[in-house]
């Protein structure tokens, strides 16, 4: 999607979101999208924002965003997509979009 820089200073943002094409490349060499990932979340931490990456499919992906200090992730990693029926069980068993931060 059409991002700007000028969205964080123009509307009363909460979040960033990190799409999945940043997430699965942080692993390749691949022109510094691991650079990439890092400074969104830098400036997201900046700028009292939250972080969502998109797309988070292994459990080294979330342990990297993790690593980084990334808020939020959604994708596979997590759960697969659901009937409507099924998502207050599943989140009350704890699947779904979860809070990367561990407590304590």
């Amino acid at each position: 999607g059409y991002s700007s820089l000028a969205y964080l200073r123009n509307f009363p943002l909460t979040k960033l979101k990190i799409d999945r094409s940043f997430v699965s490349g942080m692993d390749k060499d691949d022109g510094g999208t691991d650079a990439i990932v890092r400074a969104i979340i830098t400036l997201a931490a900046a700028l009292d924002l939250e972080t969502t990456a998109e797309g988070v499919e292994t459990e080294a992906e979330h342990a990297a965003l993790l690593s980084k200090g990334c808020t939020f992730g959604q994708g596979y990693y997590y759960a697969r997509p659901m009937p409507q029926a099924e998502i207050a069980a599943a989140l009350n068993a704890g699947v779904g979009p979860l809070q990367l931060k561990r407590a304590g």
